[in-house]
């Protein structure tokens, strides 16, 4: 398989993966007092920043393989 397809293969999840978190982020600011009375705020605040460092390691592990030419 050529690289710039495993490129695409890698790099098609992790955009998702940002793109998941700017929405979750958008529905917290959007609906926080109402998560808030409802006592579900943490918990999606916890969701967030996981989803956050996922994309984030992701993002890190491949420009790491890029550099060591897997990519």
């Amino acid at each position: 398989m050529k690289l710039t397809k495993r490129r695409l293969i890698w790099l098609i999840p992790n955009v998702f993966c940002y793109l998941m978190f700017i929405g979750v982020a958008l529905f917290i600011t959007f609906y926080f007092e109402g998560l808030q009375e409802i006592n579900r705020l943490g918990i999606w605040l916890v969701a967030v920043i996981l989803l956050l460092a996922v994309s984030v390691h992701g993002s890190y592990t491949i420009l790491k393989w890029m550099r060591e030419g897997r990519l």
